[in-house]
């Protein structure tokens, strides 16, 4: 096996989408580095690995850093993984990365699951450009501001939310973004109770809040770029906006509808704009 250090995706959920690549590479390697080993260990043991465990997490003191560097100086072999999915994707490693290859060390990328990307490829919402945010902050006002700085991007937005969190997040958002923007809760990933619900975000709000399950379980949120919301506008909404700026200045016709409808002013003047030569 090729000395260097091996980044290896684990599953998010099904046991049968470990590839046989990272298989291979977790029984070959002199170590493995996991971000919670008791953890990791289950996974192991259900492939029959047998191999030498060390943490690794964003609290390390130092020593396992120092360990990994040891095995990889002596020309061995090192394996990171985190609790699911893709390391480095929300979890802790990009220091451990940096400083393997500032000592001229290889790493070298195992693929494989990720939750980000699966929620993607079935949400139904333009992928062609995304943001990935990760985790919004736990506290109300930060997490606020977080997402007012994110009200006008256009990118499709990929957040990851703690299950009792998911319920203030969801309205957070449909305060700041607007109720009518688009979003999808992907839920459970590839687990027995999966869900992947489109819709926009008030009607997730009111479906989170009114059934305990979909606050259990791993998350991933994916919201509609402004761009996206603009798209949104109902048929009944776009037409008394655009009769209303025939007779007023875009922005007050927006004013007057935002006032009326709960949607973000600047949602509905940015539609006038995109349709303003009809």
């Amino acid at each position: 096996m090729e000395p260097g250090l091996y980044i290896v995706a684990t599953p998010i959920g099904n046991l049968g989408d470990m590839s046989s690549r990272a298989i291979a590479v977790l029984r070959d390697v002199d170590l493995i580095a996991a971000e919670d080993t008791r953890h990791s260990q289950r996974l192991l043991q259900h492939f029959a690995i047998d191999k030498r465990l060390v943490p690794y997490h964003d609290h390390s003191d130092g020593r396992s850093q120092q360990r990994i560097g040891e095995v990889l100086a002596a020309g061995g072999s090192v394996a990171l993984i985190s609790d699911a999915g893709t390391p480095l994707i929300s979890d802790p490693g990009y220091r451990l990365v940096r400083d393997m290859q500032d000592r001229g060390h290889a790493v070298r990328p195992v693929p494989g699951p990720s939750a980000a990307i699966a929620a993607l490829s079935v949400c139904g919402l333009p992928t062609d450009s995304f943001r990935f945010v990760g985790f919004l902050p736990a506290r109300a006002g930060a997490r606020e501001n977080v997402l007012r700085a994110l009200a006008d991007e256009t990118a499709t937005l990929v957040f990851y939310e703690a299950p009792h969190r998911i319920a203030a997040s969801l309205a957070a958002m449909a305060q700041v973004f607007g109720a009518s923007r688009e979003a999808v809760l992907a839920r459970e990933i590839t687990k027995t109770f999966e869900t992947v619900r489109r819709a926009p975000l008030a009607e997730l709000v009111e479906f989170v809040s009114g059934d305990g399950n979909q606050q259990k379980g791993e998350i991933v949120l994916i919201v509609a770029g402004q761009a996206g919301a603009v798209a949104a506008l109902d048929a009944p909404t776009a037409r008394l906006l655009r009769a209303l700026a025939r007779e007023l200045p875009a922005k007050k016709a927006a004013a007057l509808v935002a006032e009326h409808s709960g949607l973000r002013k600047k949602e509905l003047y940015n539609y006038l704009l995109s349709v303003k030569d009809d």
